[in-house]
């Protein structure tokens, strides 16, 4: 029996009860059994998800409402309440398994002082490692100074925010006739891509330069940009300033990690860009399979310390891990270097 190599995994899904109706732009093209088994994995925080995590050699779960959650609600106090109490109900799971699972909460970001609040309250007071956001809240986006107020509670909480793709608030056109496109086979990845671009070039990590930002996906195709970012910034800047090349931020603000890209070849480049500091593993449970997932890293062409860092040194650093708990370990799991 083969030993896994011990994982930490930070794009990982549930559904809080009552939060179906919110989540139907992602569920909404499953059907069949296909509908059944995605639900039944959605729900489940115990049993079945963690004999998932022991198969992948998945020691954390770090676990997040599934999109696009709150941001969708119009009622900006109903969205807070909302948010709150998946963060309570997601909290209760994580005392049943404190050693496997882990949380990121729930933001509403129509407020940003609220925001701000409930961040404060589920990493202080429920143990969480940080925030996922799902895109824009009704089209607005967080790069505007109205949203200074929640960036500076982040980089005071030292915790990181997940920026998770969502629908574009309003269809491009280039979409149109082609709904294929729109979502997660390429919509998505502009369109949160586009998001994380807006928060660095609004100055957003020159303000609050220890600001960290999650991007799955291999970051949404923008590490394969980053040249080109200085080369055409240095020309078209339009009267924007940085305080570095647009380059600079990549690595130090925006990480990335693997979620939905089994793709060794694709890793590869994506550490050459990013550095091999800012590139964690994950699966995107349960839309992707965390088998396939785990089988993908494990193979990949990796020195065996490189292997164990993008798999769990990186997410143990930059969750801050070692401070909130106990180191890792979990029986049946190789501590580093090549699977046995």
């Amino acid at each position: 029996m083969q030993s896994r190599i011990r994982k930490i995994a930070l794009e990982e899904h549930f559904m809080t009860p009552g939060f179906e109706g919110y989540s139907e732009t992602f569920t909404q093209h499953f059907a069949g059994q296909a509908e059944r088994d995605l639900q039944r994995r959605l729900a489940n925080l115990s049993d079945e998800r963690i004999c998932e995590m022991d198969a992948a050699g998945i020691e954390l779960m770090v676990l997040s409402q599934t999109g696009p959650g709150v941001q969708v609600e119009k009622d900006p106090l109903l969205a807070a309440r909302s948010a709150a109490r998946s963060n309570d109900y997601l909290a209760e799971a994580i005392s049943r398994h404190p050693d496997r699972l882990a949380g990121f909460a729930s933001v509403a970001m129509h407020d940003p002082a609220a925001a701000s609040r409930e961040l404060r309250r589920a990493t202080r007071d429920l143990g969480f490692l940080g925030a996922m956001v799902h895109g824009h809240t009704l089209g607005t986006y967080y790069d505007s100074p109205a949203y200074d107020e929640f960036w500076e509670t982040l980089q005071d909480l030292d915790v990181p925010l997940y920026l998770h793709p969502a629908d574009a608030a309003v269809p491009p056109a280039c979409f149109a006739d082609h709904p294929v496109l729109s979502g997660a086979v390429w919509g998505w990845g502009v369109e949160t891509g586009t998001h994380a671009l807006r928060l660095l070039f609004s100055g957003v990590f020159d303000r609050f330069p220890r600001v960290r930002i999650l991007l799955g996906h291999m970051g949404e195709g923008l590490p394969f940009y980053r040249w080109r970012f200085d080369s055409r910034f240095a020309v078209y800047s339009q009267g924007v300033e940085l305080a570095g090349p647009p380059s600079s931020y990549f690595g130090r603000n925006i990480f990335v990690t693997t979620t939905g890209v089994c793709s060794p070849a694709v890793l590869t480049c994506v550490i050459e860009e990013m550095g091999a500091d800012a590139v964690l593993w994950s699966v995107d449970y349960p839309y992707e399979s965390a088998l396939v997932a785990a089988d993908f890293i494990e193979k990949a062409p990796l020195a065996a310390e490189l292997r164990q860092q993008i798999c769990s040194g990186n997410a143990e650093r930059i969750l801050r891990l070692t401070d909130r708990r106990r180191p890792l370990r979990h029986a049946g799991l190789a501590p580093a270097g090549d699977v046995l």
